[in-house]
């Protein structure tokens, strides 16, 4: 009885390491493609603005969904973060290119790129 427990045990322990396996580049590629924020203003906002290259692999950003990507960028700290996006950053262009975003929509949209809201 205590072997078969002990076997039981391994496998249950051995299937929850699979499901914590960080996901592959090409998993979190096929799942930006799909992300949208749950908002709608917010989405259209992404859609127009920030999904071209957020949800691109040559765009060289940050994909949308991609927590491990973001989480250098949001230890920064938001006003540091946004004081980027609106100046541009390398190869991001001032603002974003969305021209009717408000700090609080860049910071609700870099929350959901980064994987921590409305998806």
């Amino acid at each position: 009885m205590t072997r078969l427990f002990g076997a039981a045990l391994a496998v249950g322990l051995a299937a929850l390491g699979a499901c914590a396996r960080p996901p592959s580049p090409a998993e979190i590629a096929a799942r930006a493609v799909t992300l949208r924020p749950a908002d709608d203003r917010l989405a259209s906002l992404y859609e127009h603005s920030c999904r071209a290259c957020h949800a691109e692999t040559r765009a060289s950003a940050p994909l949308a969904g991609d927590r491990a990507a973001w989480q250098p960028r949001l230890a920064k700290g938001m006003p540091a973060l946004l004081q980027s996006i609106v100046a541009g950053y390398n190869g991001m262009p001032a603002g974003g290119q969305c021209f009717t975003c408000t700090p609080q929509d860049y910071e609700a949209l870099v929350r959901f790129m980064a994987g921590e809201a409305g998806q």
